[in-house]
């Protein structure tokens, strides 16, 4: 089965920088799905507040299974997350594994 890989890179209004880091530890806690071998969140060098997160799925049964399995909690933080964003900021990005 190819893995998956979902990107989505954003920037957050500068003020909320530390709140971010605070609801995004949370998020990071909370996020483990069945079939999804990572998550990370990276900040863009040289573009403060610009942030990637990186999700690495098992297969492309456990990426689409990924929404069907957040709780209401991780709801809210994706919810507030994206409160945080800098309009039309998004680009989101999903790589599927050629198998060779």
């Amino acid at each position: 089965m190819s893995k998956v890989i979902f990107t989505v890179q954003y920037e957050i209004k500068a003020e909320k920088r530390e709140e971010y880091i605070n609801s995004i530890k949370e998020l990071k806690l909370l996020i483990k799905p069945e079939g999804m071998e990572s998550y990370s969140v990276y900040e863009v060098k040289g573009k403060p507040n610009n942030f990637q997160e990186i999700y690495v799925f098992s297969s492309e049964d456990a990426y689409e299974a990924y929404e069907d399995s957040l709780d209401e909690r991780t709801n809210l933080l994706i919810s507030k997350i994206t409160e945080m964003t800098i309009k039309q900021s998004s680009k989101y990005l999903t790589l599927v594994e050629v198998e060779l």
